[in-house]
């Protein structure tokens, strides 16, 4: 899966050589452009990305900080960790529950 800027026929059959299914979006000038483009596939790819975007704003996953694989392993999920728990309580401020009351039992 890539971006449109690798539309070109060659990557499109080395791809296909390897046995690979070549998830690239067709410049808006091709000619011979299919019909079918698997969109939802191509929509995970964003998801990724982003994923990566936020990722990377944690200095010690963007720079080589951590001295083994375990560390950096770690470190990583360690940080997905908090962009979920910050999604999650992002998520629940804005659909007008105030947190506080999420955790009071009858």
């Amino acid at each position: 899966m890539t971006d449109k800027g690798y539309d070109s026929k060659a990557n499109r059959v080395a791809c296909r050589a390897r046995g690979i299914v070549p998830v690239i979006p067709y410049r808006s000038n091709a000619k011979n452009r299919p019909n079918f483009f698997p969109k939802l596939l191509y929509k995970g790819r964003a998801r990724i990305e982003q994923a990566m975007g936020k990722l990377k704003r944690f200095k010690r996953v963007t720079l080589p900080c951590e001295k083994t694989a375990e560390s950096y392993g770690a470190f990583v999920a360690f940080a997905c960790a908090l962009i979920l728990v910050k999604s999650v309580h992002t998520a629940q401020t804005s659909a007008g529950v105030p947190i506080h009351t999420l955790d009071r039992r009858p």
